[in-house]
């Protein structure tokens, strides 16, 4: 029996030395929250000395940067691909200084650079990865970012398209054919939402100022009429401030 206890106990020692922080995170991807919960308690020392790092100054539990980072921490922990070229820490170093950058950068409204360090030592006694491998980390976790928030644009853009009974189908459908009347239309659009009293009309009646724009721009009626929701949905995109799809329909 003794023999048996004390195989048992090697075997946990070998698996204890041979996970990695990766394993973890892993683990905690597939949702064991109790270790999610130690785990980041058992890096906040890590948390700070990164945070402390970004604002020149010690940073304690209790202020505002540290919970910045502690969220950005849990965040990196959701976002981590194993095959995205670095370790956990590097990419969680970099997903906490740009928030806390963000955060200060909100807060002073100045701007502060913070560089990335290279061969500096983790908290496992590890040298880090070079600049190369950082910013390869960093841009596979802005890319994705960008993914995200232009998937979010067109959701929240769908939903605005159908106040006004628009669905991408009809909009394809829609969309002039002629570049002139399209540039032309995008135009109008824009006009409306850069006036207080068209983008107010719009919103408020479902409908374009048709009277009023007829005093300001060159085409007729009838043109308005026919482009009506192409025109509607290219306002939308502008007051609705989508930057993802402005760059879009500039393009």
């Amino acid at each position: 029996m003794a023999s048996l206890q004390l195989k048992s106990i090697i075997i946990n020692n070998k698996k204890q030395k041979t996970e990695t922080l990766e394993d973890k995170v892993l683990e905690i991807q597939r949702g064991n929250q109790q270790l999610r919960n130690e785990f980041i308690e058992d890096y906040q020392p890590f948390i700070k000395k990164v945070t402390s790092k970004v604002c020149n100054r010690y940073i304690d539990q209790t202020m505002d940067e540290f919970s910045v980072a502690l969220y950005a921490f849990n965040e990196a922990i959701d976002q981590y691909q194993l095959g995205q070229g670095s370790r956990f820490l590097t990419f969680a170093d970099l997903v906490i200084r740009r928030r806390v950058i963000d955060h200060i950068r909100k807060e002073t409204r100045q701007n502060r650079y913070v560089y990335l360090q290279a061969e500096e030592e983790d908290e496992e006694g590890r040298l880090e990865e070079s600049y190369a491998e950082q910013r390869a980390a960093l841009n596979s976790y802005e890319e994705q970012q960008q993914i995200e928030h232009r998937m979010y644009e067109i959701e929240e853009y769908e939903k605005m398209l159908s106040k006004f009974g628009i669905s991408f189908k009809v909009l394809s459908k829609q969309c002039p054919k002629h570049i002139d009347a399209r540039e032309n239309a995008k135009q109008i659009a824009k006009m409306i939402a850069e006036n207080a009293e068209f983008s107010a009309y719009l919103l408020q009646k479902k409908q374009l100022p048709t009277k009023d724009l007829l005093t300001m721009v060159s085409c007729s009626r009838k043109t308005i009429e026919r482009n009506r929701k192409y025109i509607i949905a290219i306002a939308l995109i502008h007051l609705g401030d989508f930057q993802s799809l402005k760059a879009y329909i500039e393009y």
